[in-house]
């Protein structure tokens, strides 16, 4: 027996108003662990820690946004902390040669700066390309695709340092420091690129057909096969987003340390990944939010500064506390599309 409209009607309000409440949840979240932190130590309320704290979240922020992409449409991608250690590494070895000349020529400091941040958003564009027709045109597996370029990029940039760490010019960071450590009114500029970067990406998935091609093919890729989307082109399409938010955030990331090591980037994955699915996108696809994403990466780092200022537990636990984190958030989703 079906139900009368006016049960319809309130039964569809309540699925609406239990979304929108499992959607305030991280943000909630966070609110309450602010006010945990300022109560456990003064210094976290401060607006210095609070401008470090975003700081260090723009990497990972960055990151997850075009991961955010990726798990809608149904993929995974463990290979980001690999990927920007091998980009880093480029960056820094091209650099270094065209300072010392090549055939007898000399480049502009500024010109070889930007050379390598352009070689960076072109390789994870690359790299990302590289996954999305693996998984598409050679029907692999996102994760084992993923887990096998993870290996490839690290040994590669292991190569390329020798087994040791590769280091800019001192010339150059000079130049190239301000990307990391100057501030435009006021907020570090990593932290700009991150709204621009979170902003652009939350337009993309909410207001263009890619990003609601993106959503229909994690929901069901059989369905969206048969309503014309393009569905190989669109997961290429979302791994190259993926792959050029991680050269961005490789670029913002090396003149930090001025340097790429074998240990680079080393679980950026877990903590992209945990970003986004605390942030409310459904680890099976079909569903997220950019925003969510923002708020599940400043949460989880959030989560890391009390530990640092507490002291709460041991900080080399935190890698520990995020994979709790996935766990109990794919528990809470399961079953959930």
């Amino acid at each position: 027996m079906r139900p009368a409209p006016t049960e319809a009607v309130q039964s569809g309000r309540a699925l609406r108003f239990a979304h929108r409440l499992y959607a305030l949840g991280p943000l909630v979240g966070l609110i309450l662990l602010c006010i945990v932190g300022t109560l456990l130590n003064r210094d976290f309320a401060t607006l210095d820690n609070m401008m470090n704290v975003l700081t260090r979240t723009s990497f990972i922020g960055i990151i997850a946004v075009g991961m955010t992409f990726v798990i809608i449409s149904g993929g995974i991608d463990l290979s980001v902390g690999s990927m920007a250690a091998l980009i880093a590494g480029s960056m820094i070895w091209l650099m270094n040669g065209l300072a010392a000349g090549v055939g007898g020529h000399t480049f502009a400091p500024l010109l070889i700066v930007t050379l390598g941040i352009v070689l960076a958003l072109v390789l994870g564009g690359l790299f990302g390309c590289a996954h999305g027709l693996l998984i598409t045109k050679g029907r692999i597996e996102p994760f084992i695709v993923t887990l096998g370029t993870l290996g490839i990029f690290r040994a590669v940039l292991t190569w390329l340092a020798d087994g040791g760490a590769l280091t800019l010019d001192n010339s150059l960071s000079d130049l190239y420091g301000p990307v990391y450590y100057a501030s435009l009114f006021g907020v570090p500029v990593p932290i700009w690129v991150f709204l621009v970067v979170a902003a652009g990406g939350a337009l993309i998935l909410n207001r263009t057909a890619f990003g609601r091609h993106v959503q229909a093919i994690g929901s069901n890729e059989q369905v969206a096969r048969y309503a014309a989307i393009r569905v190989d082109t669109v997961k290429i399409v979302t791994y190259m987003l993926l792959g050029i938010c991680v050269g961005v955030a490789t670029v913002l990331y090396v003149p930090r340390l001025g340097s790429a090591t074998p240990t680079t980037g080393l679980l950026w994955e877990l903590e992209a990944i945990a970003s986004v699915v605390v942030g409310g996108t459904a680890l099976k696809g079909g569903e997220g939010r950019v925003v969510g994403t923002v708020i599940g990466a400043i949460l989880l780092s959030v989560i890391a500064n009390i530990l640092n200022l507490t002291s709460i537990i041991s900080v080399y636990l935190n890698a520990a506390v995020q994979g709790v984190v996935i766990i109990f958030v794919a528990f809470v989703q399961r079953g959930r599309r």
